[in-house]
């Protein structure tokens, strides 16, 4: 039997609207980028773990700094797990890192809960930190493929010309939860959001050695039902203090 002339018109609509669509996919995907703004973006990072008895309140206010605007990094250490519950968020360079900040701060030792705010030790944590200084350089991320990432850092001042700096990524996930079978949390149910999945070091650099510095990653997977945000944290390079910070929160 011939086909009509009415079905190859139906076909073509047909694929025109899928191709509509996937194109429709492929835009929104591309649009998925971030700008920061003329001061710098908060940083704050935890130092937790699951083992420590007197680190679900910290978790909990870390939950409450969602949609503020700061870049909030929950970092969950290992050093508790010789009581017998194995932090399976922990890794060792959340450990050194953490280890490196007390360096920083002239600070004797490390402990847990423990806040860090632009770089410096914040012992009396709390409430929302406002971001109020001006920042001398900007950065521009963007999703650019499956897991990969690009940002642009651009110098914003003068003051900016004369500045040595690092980076590094992270990967923090929300609604993560644990029930916890031994140690000072034994029987506790615990709801953590902005764990650290990756920490991934980005360099060092100078602005005067151009305009426009690049700088790409690739993450690791998402971890299915977990809203995820992809960080990139600028520091001074001698002091650890937050020159400029942004995050990511791409659509599933």
């Amino acid at each position: 039997m011939p086909l009509s002339a009415n079905f190859f018109a139906t076909k073509f609509i047909a694929i025109g609207a899928l191709f509509a669509v996937t194109a429709s996919a492929f835009s929104q995907q591309n649009q998925c980028a971030v700008t920061s703004g003329p001061t710098i973006t908060p940083v704050v990072e935890l130092y937790t773990s699951e083992g420590c008895s007197s680190c679900p309140p910290a978790d909990k206010w870390a939950s409450s700094l969602k949609d503020k605007g700061i870049v909030v990094q929950a970092f969950h250490v290992g050093y508790w797990d010789y009581i017998g519950w194995v932090d399976r968020f922990a890794a060792p360079a959340y450990t050194a890192r953490q280890r490196d900040i007390a360096t920083r701060n002239k600070l004797r030792s490390i402990y847990t809960p423990q806040a860090v705010l632009n770089g410096k030790d914040w012992p009396n944590w709390g409430g929302q930190p406002a971001g109020r200084e001006p920042a001398h350089l900007s950065i521009a991320l963007k999703k650019i493929g499956t897991d990969q990432f690009e940002a642009s850092v651009t110098p914003m001042t003068a003051q900016a010309e004369s500045l040595s700096w690092s980076a590094y990524w992270t990967i923090t996930e929300h609604g993560h939860n644990s029930r916890v079978q031994a140690g000072e949390n034994a029987g506790e149910f615990l709801k953590h959001d902005f764990v650290v999945r990756q920490y991934t070091q980005a360099g060092e650099y100078k602005t005067s050695d151009t305009v426009t510095q690049k700088l790409g990653f690739r993450s690791i997977a998402p971890t299915p039902g977990h809203a995820r945000q992809v960080n990139l944290v600028v520091f001074d390079r001698k002091t650890g203090q937050t020159l400029q910070a942004v995050s990511l929160q791409c659509p599933a």
